[in-house]
């Protein structure tokens, strides 16, 4: 038997044995807990002694910042987290434009001023955009509302603005046009022959009757010849008389010529005789005066009715 199995029994034998002496009520009895203390503290002098001294082992591990990670394993990426903030402002601002109506209809120029060339409108109830201005503020660069690319300038007496307006940039006319010399066109002038006839009664010599026709030249020709005719009505009867030069019958007292009848002249014609009284007939009358003599040139013919 070892050593320390045997120090082990004596101990059981000493336990046992105070047990014993507790249960005898005549005997005096030792206190059993020095008695236990001591013998536990002689077994465990003798297991001190008796026992191979203690070996002490200690592993070193050590800890890097990054791990050697051998083939097999498999890394486990650590995330750190980010602290992100999302500003979310209150409103979208929007870029103020400068916009341009009119209170009557204004034309759109290439330039600023009515030497330039039209190349639009600005129609009343139309909105344009303004993008620039000239340097006297009279005139304003905006976007051509008759064309999709264009621009031109408007006169601004009649324009109302609506946005930040001294904020535009000021720009620099385009060079006035040279303007071209159109000669006036060469009139040519055209006579314009034009008379009036009127009935101015009736005269008569040697049983011979025959109408005054009372001429006034209204045009821009000077007659020279003339033909007149007359129809009486009830009697069918036709007289004619070609002529160059004016005549005038005063019954049978006398006869009077005249070669032209000038601008703005009056005379008093007389028509070709009858050989009888037309008064009270209904009578035509046509009368033509040209500006040449044997009834050539320029002509202007006038037709009227009358009853002597």
């Amino acid at each position: 038997m070892s050593r320390s199995r045997r120090i082990f029994f004596q101990v059981l034998i000493l336990v046992f044995a105070g047990f014993a002496c507790v249960s005898m009520p005549a005997l005096s009895t030792p206190d059993t807990r020095a008695i236990s203390t001591a013998a536990a503290q002689t077994v465990f002098a003798d297991l001190t002694r008796n026992a191979p001294p203690p070996v002490f082992s200690a592993t070193l591990t050590l800890i890097s910042e990054e791990p050697t990670l051998t083939s097999t394993e498999t890394p486990t990426e650590t995330l750190t987290p980010t602290l992100t903030f999302t500003v979310t402002p209150f409103f979208t601002p929007t870029p103020l434009i400068t916009l341009i109506t009119v209170s009557t209809p204004t034309n759109c120029r290439n330039g600023p001023g009515k030497v330039y060339v039209m190349e639009g409108a600005l129609l009343v109830g139309e909105v344009a955009e303004v993008v620039g201005r000239e340097p006297t503020g009279n005139y304003w660069y905006i976007r051509n509302p008759d064309s999709k690319t264009g621009f031109c300038w408007v006169w601004g007496k009649y324009a109302t603005l609506t946005g930040p307006a001294l904020t535009l940039p000021i720009l620099t006319p385009p060079p006035t046009p040279t303007p071209t010399f159109t000669p006036l066109p060469t009139l040519t002038f055209t006579p314009s022959p034009a008379f009036k006839a009127d009935y101015a009664g009736i005269d008569t010599c040697s049983g011979s009757w025959w109408v005054e026709v009372k001429l006034k030249n209204k045009g821009s020709v000077v007659f020279k010849s003339v033909n007149i005719s007359i129809r009486d009505k009830v009697t069918d009867v036709v007289a004619v008389n070609l002529a160059d030069g004016f005549t005038n019958m005063d019954g049978c007292l006398s006869k009077t010529t005249k070669d032209t009848l000038g601008l703005g002249d009056t005379y008093l014609l007389s028509a070709p005789a009858l050989n009888y009284d037309p008064t009270g007939h209904e009578i035509m009358s046509v009368v033509t005066l040209c500006s040449d003599t044997g009834q050539k040139g320029t002509c202007a013919t006038v037709k009227f009715n009358f009853t002597p």
